[in-house]
């Protein structure tokens, strides 16, 4: 995150990569909803004051650990496998698998507070892991390929397709097995 208008000291790099690395590696083995700050900072052998004088809240660390490409990367980017709306599906249902297992149920809300709370995380995620990043790539393969219409309004398809998802995951509505195919039809050309 920028340091622009903090107070107190300033980080120190090494502990911070500690600190995501700690964060990073409880949420992959236990889920987002068993991280504890007290966990992060044993593990990363830094006072639970240290991190909180660096982020607010355990979901902005989070954030930062998505943003830094720490923590679920895999999930970001689709593949290119020359289908789009077969693409798309995947990379849905990726997210959505992983926000369905168990301990991360939580996560995506908790993403939307840190950034509705703090604009600084807000502009971070928006900067960092943006849909440009985890779509245009591909929406713009699909438009050199006559699998979109070249006028498509990519960031609107992207905020689209994830705006489903947060709906859904905010009214607590679940995903079942059709969700993910049933948007691409919706908003992808055959």
């Amino acid at each position: 995150m920028t340091e622009v208008g903090r107070r107190g000291p300033k980080r120190n790099e090494q502990a911070r990569i500690a600190i995501l690395q700690a964060t990073s590696a409880r949420v992959l083995e236990n889920g987002y909803d068993q991280l504890t700050i007290e966990g992060v900072a044993a593990d990363a052998r830094v006072s639970k004051q240290t991190i909180y004088r660096w982020w607010p809240s355990r979901s902005a660390l989070v954030a930062e650990c998505l943003a830094e490409r720490m923590l679920l990367t895999e999930f970001f980017v689709p593949e290119d496998s020359g289908d789009l709306r077969a693409d798309v599906i995947r990379w849905l249902e990726n997210i959505i698998g992983f926000l369905g297992s168990p301990g991360n149920s939580g996560l995506l809300r908790s993403l939307l507070i840190a950034a509705t709370e703090n604009t600084e995380v807000a502009t971070h995620l928006n900067e960092r892991l943006g849909m440009w990043e985890m779509l245009g790539e591909r929406f713009t393969a699909a438009i050199e390929a006559d699998q979109l219409p070249a006028d498509t309004p990519l960031a609107e398809l992207g905020d689209a397709l994830m705006g489903a998802l947060v709906v859904r995951d905010l009214r607590g509505a679940g995903f079942d097995n059709g969700f993910a195919k049933n948007l691409a039809i919706l908003l992808l050309p055959a």
